[in-house]
């Protein structure tokens, strides 16, 4: 499976709603973001490269100045600056640290005046338009750190400790300047100690789960919440369901925004119907179409509801409200029927949080080797301590003992094995899926629209899209 896009682009659907960040600006004003020409001054970061060496192999001059924005919402930004005290001690120079949620405006000037920072974790609804930074030449191809040898074994190269849907993920064309750092697992949410106590299991079909509703209505808990005011949560779920179904092939076609991908899949509609007979049969906790994310994350943990579609970063973000013993889980992709292309076990799990290094900062260099570190064992492992999320390393987490969520999602891993589901209509088109679509899930789960309408106004908005110049395209191959 591979990528031919010209930019995948990186907000996990405006991630930064679920971290922290409640409203979501207009994607006119994402798309504005970097203006400056840039790739002007190639050169740039020159001064600052040092000699390279088996223990310095990107050549980082020791005591050359480096700064760090890092997103700072649910992730928080310690594990950021805890790389940066062992950059600091080996290169001998404190890094200059800011962590943030507006990215976008703060570094929006920036670019344009050509003095950005050096590494930046790119996330937020507040976020820079990386495919205008790509397209201008702004970013650093981040090659070079992934032929470097990795910290932890000088024999492997950074590359060959990844998730290979990582390199796949950063790719410009023929440049790879997008680093997601983290590996988010999505799917259905649920506490372990719910399902025990009140001898429920977690459903393997759709059947299942109609009938398992039924009995958890009878108890008085709603079935399911989800965030109304952000209803692409749902299309965590939805998108991967259909993949699942239907096959890869058929989702791919839905991504590269081909006519008739959405009305002729026979999968897309059973998908859709299945959430209409949710909506239908009053398996949404009352009053989820008004709630945030914090919100219905409180709800679920508090025990008004037993599911919720949401990412891994959910452990983390909702731990406040979280009790010691609820056993937060994950499960796999629900089965349709014998007719499904792919098997059960099958999961969404991708890479996220994007980190780009500029290159026209003072340091680039200095900006990948921050990431190298950050892509050792020791780090990687502080990662999933601090927030409870997998990073792009495969086999960090092997032999730590992890929270009750993140063992989870890296058990769904293990489990799905080959079969873990990229999407990428979320990355490619925020603005079809969060807010065109987005509109239509509203809908469909107050049952204010049926499901056949669903679809065809789907496919209407797709081919919108597709026949729009001022669009850019991407194409993925199968």
């Amino acid at each position: 499976m591979g990528s031919t896009s010209s930019f995948n682009r990186r907000d996990l659907v405006k991630r930064a709603a679920a971290l922290g960040i409640i409203a979501v600006p207009a994607m006119g004003t994402l798309s504005a973001c970097a203006t400056g020409g840039g790739g002007g001054n190639e050169d740039k970061g020159a001064k600052n490269k040092g000699a390279t060496s088996a223990k310095n192999p990107l050549g980082v001059k020791k005591g050359a100045p480096l700064e760090a924005f890092i997103f700072k919402g649910g992730l928080g930004d310690q594990y950021a600056k805890d790389a940066e005290a062992d950059f600091g001690k080996t290169y001998g120079v404190t890094v200059k640290h800011t962590g943030t949620q507006q990215i976008g405006p703060k570094l929006q000037p920036r670019f344009a005046g050509g003095n950005p920072p050096d590494l930046i974790d790119n996330s937020g609804a507040d976020h820079l338009d990386m495919n205008k930074l790509s397209a201008q030449g702004q970013l650093q191809d981040l090659t070079e750190l992934l032929d470097a040898p990795s910290l932890d074994d000088p024999k492997k190269k950074v590359r060959d400790t990844l998730y290979p849907s990582t390199l796949e993920k950063g790719k410009h064309k023929d440049a790879f300047d997008v680093f997601y750092y983290a590996f988010t697992v999505y799917g259905t949410w649920y506490s372990q100690k719910l399902l025990k106590d009140k001898g429920w299991e977690y459903p393997a079909s759709f059947d299942d789960m109609i009938k398992l509703c039924g009995e958890i209505k009878k108890a008085g808990v709603a079935p399911w919440t989800y965030p109304g005011k952000y209803p692409y949560y749902v299309h965590f779920n939805l998108f991967a369901q259909i993949a699942k179904i239907g096959g890869l092939d058929k989702w791919i076609a839905i991504d590269n925004l081909e006519p008739k991908a959405w009305t002729s899949n026979d999968a897309v509609k059973q998908v859709v119907e299945h959430y209409a007979e949710l909506a239908a049969k009053g398996y949404f906790l009352q009053g989820s179409q008004g709630l945030t994310h914090i919100q219905s994350q409180t709800a679920w943990t508090r025990g008004k509801a037993v599911f919720i579609p949401n990412g891994s970063w959910v452990e983390n973000e909702a731990s406040p409200t979280t009790p010691k013993d609820f056993g937060m889980a994950v499960g796999p992709l629900f089965n349709g029927g014998s007719g499904d292309r792919m098997p059960h076990g099958t999961l969404r799990a991708e890479p996220s949080e994007p980190f780009i290094v500029a290159k026209d900062g003072k340091n680039p260099v200095g900006g990948m080797e921050l990431l190298r570190i950050l892509l050792s064992k020791k780090h990687a492992q502080n990662f999933a301590t601090k927030v409870r999320s997998l990073t792009a390393v495969k086999g960090a987490t092997e032999g730590m003992r992890l929270s009750p969520g993140l063992s989870s999602a890296a058990e769904a891993v293990t489990a799905g094995g080959r079969n873990l589901l990229m999407i990428q209509l979320q990355e490619w088109y925020p603005k079809l899926t969060d807010e065109k679509l987005g509109g239509l899930t509203s809908q469909l789960l107050t049952g204010d629209m049926k499901a056949a309408e669903w679809i065809k106004k789907a496919q209407q908005y797709a081919d919108e899209f597709a026949k729009d110049d001022s669009v850019t395209k991407f194409h993925r191959e199968s």
